[in-house]
């Protein structure tokens, strides 16, 4: 008798499941463990009074992103904190023979850029990191998940953590995308539709067509919000254009094709069972942005900020303290508001493909005046890519700043920081109050066309009228 059909999810999982904990839980073995600077050096300090090692060290893998400055390119950082919490990463990696792509290594970058772009990042194992949107590995058919700092000792300690399974639900996006509607849009779509709430306790499986076709990095975008959507993680199936993506980088694996047969293998089996599944038309999805203070308060473009007594009973007093924080009015277009920042970059949206399809649109034109407007490439391999190809120069004749990597404006733990009341156009992930630095500043997520496209124009555009894209041509 034939096994049953299983889904990624459940195959991952059992093979990583050490045991069952006396509460419950499983006891699950991590794969891969990604580090940063700012989760890590109290669980290093932890493992020092336990008198305890790293228990694998080959199997984490350590960056600097969080706290690092983008416009200073040397050391010492002005930053004191900055300089101070990288200098000690950078000893924890010594002397624990941890691999650590330092900032002078060349290969520096955000943890979820890096991850992928090294080939570390793999189909059919478990991925932790002390970052909420360590989700965005999912995109290769791994499960991955953000740990807590006290987790990130227990990994370091054990390779292993303790955790509930999760339920899984698969969301279904079919049919075409219209031209100028990006990966950033399908996800902001599926959160306002499911809320920042629904996928708590459960992992969301992410297919159909519109993930047939889209690159790696687009699905990175997706799962990389998975968590906004209140899952712990999302994956896509691994496939082709997975297997084409990590093929020949630094920890590919070298017996290329027995790696490729496992990880076919892992892929979820038809007529598995699912615990939820939704079904999403394309066709229905328009460039969209938020309005409020979590990203399921989105619409699309072209509609009107909501008022609240239309909204559910439960919605009701977020969204009145939403419109106050933003100063919005409700049933009034948000095309047309004033912008005073574009932040283009984040773990979102700042690899090779978002910056070459914003400098597409960008090229000859102009910031407008009394924006301040910043590029932060996600890595720096990904920004010598970009200058070799003359993105970088398309962004400064603009009018853009051209950063160094790192997290940068999408959690301001470094200099750069919204000011008092100002508006950012941004293609992060949170726009919760104070994430970009002030406690007044107001946040507003979009795709990256649609931040160049706020740039260019000083208020929130429709990118499709402005770049006369697809339909939407100006006469």
């Amino acid at each position: 008798m034939s096994e049953r059909p299983k889904s990624l999810f459940e195959k991952v999982w059992e093979a990583h499941e050490v045991g069952k904990l006396s509460d419950g839980r499983s006891q699950l073995f991590i794969g891969t463990h990604l580090i940063h600077e700012v989760t890590s050096p109290q669980a290093f300090g932890m493992l020092r009074d336990l008198g305890l090692p790293v228990r694998f060290p080959q199997r984490t893998f350590a960056t600097v992103d969080h706290i690092v400055p983008t416009d200073e390119g040397e050391e010492p950082y002005s930053d004191r904190l900055a300089d101070a919490m990288i200098k000690e990463l950078r000893k924890n990696c010594e002397e624990n023979g941890i691999e650590f792509f330092d900032v002078h290594s060349g290969k520096q970058g955000i943890v979820h850029i890096i991850g992928p772009e090294q080939g570390i990042t793999q189909p059919g194992t478990t991925i932790a990191c002390g970052d909420s949107h360590t989700s965005t590995h999912g995109a290769f058919g791994a499960i991955a998940f953000g740990i807590g700092t006290s987790q990130v000792r227990d990994v370091l300690a054990t390779q292993t953590i303790a955790m509930n399974k999760l339920k899984v639900r698969r969301i279904n996006v079919d049919g075409e995308l219209a031209e100028g509607v990006y990966a950033k849009d399908v996800i902001l779509h599926i959160i306002r539709t499911l809320g920042v709430n629904g996928g708590i306790g459960y992992a969301y499986e992410y297919g159909g067509e519109v993930f047939d076709r889209f690159s790696q990095e687009e699905r990175m975008t997706v799962c990389n919000m998975s968590i906004e959507g209140g899952a712990r993680c999302g994956y896509v199936n691994p496939d082709e254009t997975t297997f084409e993506y990590l093929k020949g980088r630094p920890y590919a694996p070298k017996d290329w094709e027995a790696a490729v047969e496992r990880w076919r293998a892992v892929a979820s089996d038809p007529g598995c069972h699912y615990d939820d599944v939704v079904h999403i038309r394309a066709e229905d999805i328009a460039p969209t942005v938020t309005w409020g203070i979590n990203p399921g308060q989105a619409i699309f473009i072209d509609q009107d900020v909501p008022r609240p007594e239309d909204l559910p009973e439960k919605d009701r007093a977020t969204a009145e303290e939403a419109l106050a924080h933003m100063g919005l009015e409700p049933g009034e277009p948000i095309r047309g508001t004033k912008i005073d920042v574009a932040f283009l970059g984040s773990c979102t949206n700042s690899r090779l493909s978002d910056l070459q399809e914003a400098a597409k649109y960008l090229k000859g034109r102009k910031v407008a005046p009394g924006v301040h407007a910043i590029c932060v490439p996600g890595s720096q391999i990904t920004a010598r890519i970009a200058e070799q190809q003359g993105i970088d120069q398309i962004f400064r004749d603009a009018g853009f700043e051209w950063r160094g990597a790192g997290c940068s404006m999408c959690l301001a733990m470094n200099p750069d920081k919204l000011q008092g009341r100002q508006l950012c156009a941004s293609s992060s992930n949170r726009n919760f109050k104070g994430r970009q630095g002030s406690a007044t500043g107001r946040t507003v997520l979009m795709s990256p066309l649609m931040v160049v496209a706020a740039a260019v124009t000083g208020e929130i555009t429709d990118a499709r009228e402005l770049f006369e894209i697809g339909d939407e041509k100006v006469a």
